[in-house]
């Protein structure tokens, strides 16, 4: 076959036969014919390969790369620019906000969705409308997108309209037809409000958004110090953390960072031994979190051991979540993994994947060690058919993502909770991937 051909059908988006030879290529089209599963992932694959030769992907190439050509000053390494923008727009699929869109109305994000229908039986959350904030800030960060100026500023204000001002706390359930459903939340889904608001602060578009996200935090951190969800001190460490990276001199919040963090480093202590690296008997919802949260905060407070005990437990954590062929097999929310080896392998969900893939960048960035990216792309693969079932969990075409891996097949309907995770997911690589050129001085 041709060398260009070899190249373009390799990795599983194509099938190559000999040249003037009808039978082989009949017997591959029967193969593809009756092999669903086979020729959905060749064409999602093949898709993904395509993406960036359209003339629009081209033509922005271009257009970047002239753009920081011109701009350096002397001109620099001219090899480095053509890497860069070759691996960022062949090897990250598109990010599209489309689905994230049709969830969201005046009032904010919906919860669920019937396949791609908005589900208004759900109604919204805070929850979800603080990853919303989340996935927002950081993508204006990245593109300076001035289109989802909007859509933060909604997110914004239903947080400040879920916090109860007369207990401290964050309401979470709001029906579709603007009632709240409790007085608080749970407190990790306050946590998770907090941790929005948090990266707000640090990745705010303007002053004014900056200065919201600021007094909302403070007004609503003190409660966090009764919390006892380990998850809730995690999710707050991240969003302390991020705050910090901005007003590193509030001795407040770095006191609260550093006491919810060894509170979490305790439990690890306690119960953690050689063949179970866990702070828990199960691990179960949001495991990530966890060793993120001691990574993070042992790095900045400094506490050596901590950060030691986060990244031992971030890859015990990989490790037993690793099937025999290499590929992520996410612990299923069914039933959990205990420490007798027993688990669930199915509910699989978006959200523990990227957690996954948070914490590792997290570490990437913090050490140049490309081990750690390498393991976000093979979380991210997850994502893109590298999985138990071996379909694409993402929707190209929507930019939603389906709400998880189920024994009988994909769960087709794409919620703001699982659409998120794919989409933080995304800006956080194309972010770390701008960032691996400045950390690898071999190119």
């Amino acid at each position: 076959p041709f060398w260009h051909a070899e190249e373009l059908l390799a990795e599983g988006r194509g099938k190559l036969v000999p040249f003037n030879n009808p039978t082989a290529m009949a017997k591959e089209i029967n193969n593809l014919l009756s092999n669903d599963q086979e020729r959905e992932m060749m064409r999602f694959k093949g898709y993904q390969y395509g993406r960036s030769m359209t003339w629009k992907e081209v033509a922005r190439m271009h257009l970047d790369l002239l753009s920081e050509i011109n701009e350096r000053k002397p001109l620099e390494n001219i090899q480095e620019v053509v890497i860069k923008y070759h691996k960022i727009f062949n090897e990250l699929p598109e990010i599209n906000l489309s689905h994230l869109k049709t969830l969201t109305d005046d009032t904010g994000l919906l919860q669920h969705a019937k396949y791609t229908t908005p589900n208004l039986h759900h109604g919204y959350c805070v929850d979800d409308n603080a990853r919303g904030l989340i996935a927002l800030t950081k993508y204006y960060s990245l593109r300076k997108d001035k289109d989802v100026l909007l859509l933060i500023q909604k997110y914004l204000a239903f947080l400040y309209y879920a916090f109860n001002q007369e207990n401290g706390r964050f309401r979470n359930f709001m029906s579709y037809d603007r009632r709240w459903l409790e007085l608080a939340g749970s407190e990790d889904s306050h946590a998770r409000a907090l941790w929005g608001l948090g990266i707000t602060v640090k990745e705010a578009p303007d002053s004014s958004i900056r200065n919201m996200a600021m007094r909302l935090f403070l007004d609503a951190l003190p409660m966090v110090e009764h919390f006892s969800s380990p998850r809730a001190w995690g999710y707050t460490v991240l969003g302390l953390q991020a705050y910090l990276s901005i007003y590193g001199g509030d001795s407040f919040v770095r006191k609260i960072r550093d006491d919810l963090a060894r509170k979490i480093y305790e439990l690890f202590k306690n119960n953690a031994s050689e063949d179970w690296t866990w702070c828990e008997n199960t691990a179960t919802y949001a495991n990530a979190i966890l060793p993120h949260a001691m990574i993070i905060a042992g790095k900045w407070i400094p506490d050596q051991e901590m950060y030691d005990t986060g990244i031992k437990s971030l890859k015990w954590l990989l490790k037993v979540q690793t099937a025999p062929d290499g590929h992520l097999s996410i612990i299923g929310n069914s039933g959990w993994l205990d420490k007798n080896g027993n688990r669930s392998m199915f509910d699989q969900q978006p959200i523990e994947v990227k957690g996954l893939i948070d914490a590792c960048l997290d570490v990437y960035i913090a050490t140049g060690d490309k081990q750690w990216f390498e393991e976000s792309e093979r979380c991210l693969s997850w994502f893109l058919g590298q999985n138990d079932l071996q379909l694409p969990v993402c929707d190209y075409k929507t930019g939603g993502c389906c709400d998880g891996l189920e024994r009988q097949g994909i769960n087709g309907n794409q919620g703001a909770e699982s659409t998120l995770a794919w989409l933080i997911s995304l800006i956080n690589m194309n972010t770390a991937m701008g960032l691996q050129f400045h950390l690898d001085e071999n190119i």
